[in-house]
């Protein structure tokens, strides 16, 4: 087979982890990343291009033989990335600017759920605060607001009372604290249940679901505080057992796919379900149009099949004739180190030490997510600056590796919750 010169737009864990998996393929000729970053300079050429600008990445991707464009993050695929280089003849994992909607605007996500029969909660768009909260009255509390564009998964409140609900709207109506992303809101009923996620590989026709994880969303242990990126997540989730998934088959992913299908959606890339497992069955809660951070960070160090060959299955629009992906039995884990402040803000240019004892440790991996390379080492450089993953026999195992890792590690500031995987570890 002919070898094949990759780019990967991206620079956070996320794309590390792709970067580390991409690298592992006997497929690739030359692995180059935009704008990349320097903690995963070992495994990727660093091109300093800005992702916005459509045309000096294709301009790039011409010159260097590009034979399969990784988008990681949301933001170039709503504004069209995938599109134009398509329209050029190069192949791209990531979904066109339309199926991108899915995760780019909350109420067409919810109205696609809706015209498809996709399970999930009673919602209603809104752009002012008074018919909004006229709403929130009919549904009662807890009631969630979100704002509907991107917002770095920070724009979701759950109001627990008239007091939150009424802040939250001001964050984005008159505070504008998500920009443009938050002058238009959804409302939405509070499910009750266990959140999961089911990444997808997708290349619009079919769907290959990846192994389940459980993601943390909340910055403090117990999941209390506000919500963040995300702040550690596990692989396999036990929520979502052989019963559990095929539910889901039925109540969620075949509507997706057919809704897909019918809408001409050229969803060519990961289709990330976060689902919310109610006493009434599994709901979804959200769409993404890519990879989930943290959730790459534990799904893809148990993925023993080649991931090139099939991210290159979806952008070519093949994934129904690719061998059947292999798994590892293994469990995995990832916590991620953040900086001080967070989530709020963050605390760049501190120290890291201890990044090459804890990569040495057993079972263990380290993705950077918001470093910079300086003279001795490496500085945080942004919000989640690494995400220290474990392997092991079984998730407790996963977890040790993990915080075994992690012990080795500091920073001035740096925080981290202590109680990863704490629902899966209740079950037993």
């Amino acid at each position: 087979m002919p070898k094949l010169n990759v780019l990967l737009i991206g620079s956070g864990g996320r794309e590390h982890a792709l970067a580390w998996k991409i690298a592992q393929s006997p497929r690739l000729g030359a692995l180059y990343a935009a704008p990349g970053s320097d903690g995963m300079g070992a495994l990727a050429t660093r091109l300093a291009l800005k992702v916005d600008d459509h045309g000096a990445v294709l301009a790039a991707a011409k010159e260097r033989g590009i034979g399969l464009v990784v988008v990681g993050p949301e933001e170039p695929l709503v504004a069209g990335l995938a599109d134009d280089l398509r329209a050029a003849g190069i192949p791209v994992f990531g979904p066109g600017a339309k199926g991108a909607q899915l995760e780019g605007s909350k109420a067409f996500s919810k109205a696609f759920m809706a015209r498809h029969g996709v399970a999930t909660a009673q919602a209603r768009s809104f752009d002012a605060k008074a018919p909004a909260l006229a709403y929130a009255a009919t549904l009662g509390f807890p009631v969630v607001v979100k704002a509907d564009g991107l917002a770095a998964g920070k724009g979701v409140t759950v109001a627990e009372d008239q007091a939150q609900l009424e802040g939250a709207l001001a964050d984005c109506f008159d505070a504008k604290l998500f920009g443009a992303a938050g002058m238009s809101v959804l409302v939405e009923e509070f499910m009750a249940g266990e959140e999961a996620s089911l990444l997808c590989f997708c290349d619009g026709r079919s769907l290959r679901p990846m192994v389940g994880a459980q993601d943390h969303k909340r910055i403090f242990d117990g999941d209390k505080g506000p919500n963040t990126g995300g702040m550690g997540a596990y692989s396999p989730a036990p929520v979502l057992d052989d019963a559990m998934l095929k539910a889901v088959w039925e109540r969620v992913l075949t509507p997706t796919l057919n809704g897909l299908v019918a809408d001409q959606l050229d969803f060519r890339g990961c289709l990330y379900v976060g689902l919310m497992i109610t006493p009434q069955g599994p709901k979804v809660v959200e769409y993404n149009a890519r990879f989930g951070d943290p959730e790459t960070q534990v799904v893809l160090p148990r993925l023993q099949s080649d991931l090139l060959e099939a991210l290159l299955a979806c952008a070519e629009g093949r994934l129904e004739a690719l061998p059947p992906l292999q798994w590892s039995g293994q469990a995995c884990a990832t916590v991620v180190w953040a900086s001080a402040g967070y989530p709020a803000s963050a605390d760049k240019g501190r120290v890291i030490t201890g990044l090459e004892a804890a990569a040495a440790m057993p079972g263990a991996l380290v993705f950077h997510g918001g470093t910079a390379k300086a003279q001795d080492g490496f500085i945080t450089q942004g919000g989640r600056v690494l995400a220290v993953t474990g392997l092991g026999p079984g998730l407790q195992a996963a977890l040790d590796a993990a915080y075994a890792a992690g012990a080795k590690i500091h920073f001035d500031g740096m925080q981290f919750r202590r109680d990863i995987g704490h629902r899966a570890l209740a079950r037993r």
